[in-house]
């Protein structure tokens, strides 16, 4: 079973950014939204994966079937590859659902929570030493009590009722932004819930509410721990 990661965020907070101090040497992006990364250099460092380059490490596809191919593929057959991730992973449904516009009935949403459910399943079947890694949008809904809760962004609650997408993940990241005093802007991860949304990580995984989002430190920190039989008490947590 891969360790697997779910980071949440509205667009240009800071989530694709966050993979640049991954090694390329080691990690495998599937780019959903089939837009440049947003870091100098990505180009040079990953190549597209294809029957006449199997050694690539970067796929532009929207396709959930394919996106389970290559999937099954780097689990078997490229042990170098430590971190598989899923960019803009949201639009795996958003673009099949308008690709189905014109089609009646409600078969669709559940077509598109399946695949969905696929890739998310097969990503966390791959073998232990992987890292899994799903990247999408964030949207915020409120309820009748008005109570708004921001969480991953599917295409509406006939999908959200066949699949939790934050129920399948141990570790939930949320993106943030902010203007500090000094007008620099900062972005971050945040570990756990405020109560408006859907973050979450397992107690004294990351020793702040806050941090730096970088992929790189996250993957590290939370493979430290799983490997870590010490046990964490509430002292420690203060």
């Amino acid at each position: 079973m891969a360790n697997e990661v779910l980071v949440i965020g509205n667009s240009g907070s800071g989530k694709s950014t966050s993979y640049e101090h991954l090694n390329p040497k080691e990690t495998f992006i599937v780019n959903v939204g089939k837009k440049p990364l947003p870091f100098k250099g990505w180009k040079k460092n990953y190549n597209n994966f294809s029957k006449s380059n199997p050694k690539g490490n970067y796929l532009e596809t929207d396709d959930a079937s394919l996106i389970c191919n290559a999937m099954a593929y780097v689990d078997k057959n490229r042990p170098e590859i430590k971190n598989f991730l899923v960019d803009d992973g949201q639009y795996i449904m958003a673009n099949e659902f308008m690709r189905k516009a014109n089609e009646k009935g409600y078969q669709k949403f559940t077509d598109i929570a399946s695949h969905m459910w696929k890739v998310v399943t097969t990503g966390k079947a791959m073998r232990e030493n992987i890292n899994f890694i799903l990247v999408g949008h964030a949207d915020t809904s409120t309820d009748v009590d008005g109570k708004t809760t921001t969480r991953f962004k599917t295409v509406g609650k006939l999908v959200d009722n066949v699949v939790n997408i934050e129920g399948m993940f141990t570790v939930v990241l949320f993106t943030e932004v902010k203007v500090e005093p000094n007008k620099t802007i900062s972005h971050s991860f945040l570990t756990q819930t405020d109560g408006t949304n859907t973050a979450k990580s397992p107690r004294g995984m990351f020793p702040e509410l806050k941090i730096e989002n970088d992929l790189n430190y996250v993957i590290n920190t939370a493979n430290a721990y799983y490997n870590d039989d010490t046990v964490v008490t509430e002292t420690e947590l203060v």
